[in-house]
């Protein structure tokens, strides 16, 4: 009786201690769930602002609604809300990117300007205020000169310019812009010499400019002369990048042809510095999985826009090296 006693009551504590047991566990698990961050179901159904510090219908622009709407398509459950913040040549709209909350609900891009404008005392907003989740956009400077121009290559071009030293005309961007500080690279590099005339409203007039026979040439974007090239009207030397473009793959590199040269205008797509890991980490693997598709090609290449995919630190990195490259001439310029 006494031994059966026992065990009924063995039986009853033992009971009690696993049924504390267990629900100690239960509560614990309930507390980690309650006090995990809004962040963990990422990305919860809920708008995810995507801040574009250019006009509509840009490059930047197309190149953003391009990018998120396949990045939507991947998510699934991810709702991009693109929103043009132009003013002041797009500062406003990358000062609030930086400001944002960093909960991977407010992600913007960010331009090559951000790298230039601080050296030029336009703003005290820098790339380190950022995480970037891909750069889709590198355009390299390209060499582009008459299409009967009397050189046919890169090494010829140089030739000639130290054979007429600061008499060849190069069209620009604008004083300080990304094209005229390819153009002090380029002199640089080569040690040669040419006559810059600047041509702020763009591309556009520095075609015109090629054209008319006004300038020999110029360092800028392929990407915006493709139908002047197509058409026999001026031909492409060679281009400041790593690699040849999918635009002009019959195009050499600087790099092959021995000089170690880039100079890109980009656009990355980033997020508010202090953005949670995993969320960065969301994104960059849906961007890294767009960007490997035909789709992405397609869409870009029938934009006129030649694709790229840069991702994750590898933006970081070309932004903060930039950022240094951009220091130094911007010196120089503003010395003169």
């Amino acid at each position: 009786m006494l031994i059966k006693l026992f065990s009924i009551s063995f039986g009853l504590k033992y009971s009690m201690k696993k049924n504390i047991v267990l629900a100690t566990i239960a509560a614990a698990v309930l507390t980690v769930c309650a006090s995990a961050p809004a962040y963990a179901a990422y990305p919860e159904d809920k708008d995810i602002t995507v801040i574009i510090p250019k006009n509509p219908g840009g490059g930047t622009d197309i190149t953003a609604r391009g990018l998120i709407t396949m990045m939507q398509k991947d998510l699934g459950n991810a709702n991009f809300v693109p929103q043009n913040k132009p003013d002041g040549n797009g500062i406003v709209g990358m000062v609030d990117i930086a400001n944002a909350k960093a909960d991977g609900y407010t992600l913007g891009m960010v331009t090559v300007e951000l790298d230039i404008f601080p050296h030029q005392g336009k703003t005290k907003l820098t790339y380190d205020k950022f995480s970037s989740v891909i750069a889709p956009i590198a355009a390299p400077a390209a060499l582009i000169v008459k299409a009967d121009a009397p050189y046919n290559s890169l090494e010829e071009f140089v030739n000639y310019l130290k054979e007429n030293p600061g008499k060849v005309m190069m069209g620009n961007s604008g004083v300080g812009a990304i094209w005229h500080i390819a153009t002090l690279a380029f002199e640089k590099e080569f040690g040669v010499k040419v006559k810059h005339i600047p041509y702020p409203k763009g591309t556009a007039d520095i075609a015109a400019a090629m054209a008319g026979g006004h300038i020999g040439g110029t360092l800028a974007d392929p990407s915006s002369f493709k139908s002047q090239v197509e058409a026999g009207n001026l031909k492409i030397l060679a281009v400041m990048a790593d690699t040849r473009t999918k635009m002009f793959p019959d195009v050499p590199t600087f790099k092959e042809l021995g000089h170690d040269m880039t100079v890109r205008a980009w656009a990355t797509l980033v997020a508010p510095k202090g953005t949670p890991d995993d969320v960065m980490q969301i994104l960059r693997d849906s961007a890294k999985r767009v960007s490997s598709t035909p789709e992405y090609a397609d869409y870009f290449l029938k934009q006129g826009i030649d694709p790229t995919s840069i991702i994750g630190a590898d933006a970081d990195k070309m932004m903060e090296e930039d950022f240094a490259m951009y220091g130094e001439f911007m010196k120089q310029i503003m010395a003169k």
